[in-house]
């Protein structure tokens, strides 16, 4: 199965609007807010990285599957462990990143995208 056809161009092209977004959205906190909450906005430019890194490895097909496994399996524990301490420890995140409340301020979104990535992944691994 090709990465270009079908869900996988659907799940890729949403790593990419994720890679921009929270790209342009840590920059200018880090930029612009840094000493209000420099945990939040630290943790908002981590997972814009690892947005970029899996948007690229996703989309460069077989060769990165490895590296496509690693950085979704990264963000699903960034996920679940930022989402887990935002909701354990609110004072750590005054202001919210992307990963906040398993990604509540995106609809839950960051949550699901790596299920879904490791998913497409095993699926794609397992018909190569």
């Amino acid at each position: 199965m090709k990465s270009s056809l079908g869900i996988g161009r659907l799940l890729i092209a949403v790593y990419g609007v994720f890679a921009i977004s929270a790209s342009a959205r840590a920059g200018f906190q880090l930029a612009t807010e840094f000493n209000d909450a420099p945990i939040a906005y630290l943790l908002s430019a981590m997972s814009a990285g690892v947005y970029i890194v899996a948007t690229i490895a996703l989309a460069r097909g077989q060769k990165f599957a490895r590296l496509a496994k690693v950085a979704v399996l990264f963000e699903l524990v960034g996920v679940l462990l930022v989402g887990g301490l935002s909701i354990a420890l609110p004072a750590w995140f005054a202001h919210p990143s992307v990963w906040s409340g398993f990604g509540v301020g995106y609809a839950f979104i960051p949550l699901l995208l790596p299920i879904l990535g490791l998913i497409w992944l095993r699926r794609r691994s397992a018909s190569a």
